[in-house]
């Protein structure tokens, strides 16, 4: 990880614009959801696609990613699996996600430098810090992890401000909801994850999208 750089230096004028990460629903069937998929990432500008897979048997497995895959890269988003850092480079996929300190020290070596090793579901300050000088990618903040309260959001909200500030690995902000994607984006966020609070919108994914692309840089007053 790079030394710690001052507020202006990571808060000035030329902090790139942040971008959205569209997280997938639970894929079971890679062919019914590839429509779906096709019009999501034409909706809005999306950096990455984080795939998340139904467990199944191995070649399954590989077949779904295999089908996904590429109707992400041809459009030059990067395709992140859930988990299964073991099927990145067999089925093509460009890195993996990794849920925890110790799920991400377990695999970084097996995907750096040529695939992307995020980080998500710290506890700590002191995690995410140890991921970020073991060479992760990225951090996410604000992921609900599997049988744990997710924190307050004005506690993401100020985690997310306090890395921001200081480090230079990249920033994930985790939203539950479109309204967290504007003051995710304001608190430093370089990319704003969102997954059910898009499919699950009653008017429908593509007009959500829409919406969180919009959100991620509010109009000037």
């Amino acid at each position: 990880m790079a030394k710690p750089q001052s507020v202006h230096d990571r808060r000035d004028d030329k902090r790139p614009a942040p971008r959205l990460c569209l997280v997938t629903p639970v894929i079971e069937d890679g062919a019914a959801f590839s429509g779906k998929l096709r019009d999501a990432i034409a909706a809005a500008d999306i950096a990455a696609v984080l795939l998340r897979l139904k467990p199944a048997g191995e070649r399954d497995l590989i077949n779904r990613i295999k089908l996904l895959a590429p109707l992400v890269q041809e459009k030059d988003i990067a395709l992140l699996l859930d988990g299964w850092p073991e099927f990145v480079a067999r089925a093509g996929a460009d890195g993996a996600h990794l849920t925890g300190i110790e799920a991400f020290m377990a695999a970084v070596d097996s995907l750096k430098p040529a695939k992307i090793a995020g980080c998500g579901g710290m506890n700590s300050r002191d995690d995410m810090m140890a991921a970020g000088e073991r060479g992760a990618d990225y951090v996410m903040i604000g992921q609900p992890a599997a049988g744990q309260r997710r924190p307050p959001f004005d506690a993401i909200v100020e985690r997310i401000e306090w890395w921001a500030q200081l480090f230079t690995v990249p920033c994930v902000g985790f939203a539950a909801s479109l309204t967290e994607v504007g003051p995710l984006s304001a608190a430093g966020a370089d990319f704003v994850a969102i997954g059910d609070a898009v499919w699950d919108d009653p008017r429908d994914a593509l007009t959500a999208l829409v919406e969180a692309s919009r959100l991620l840089t509010p109009e000037p007053v």
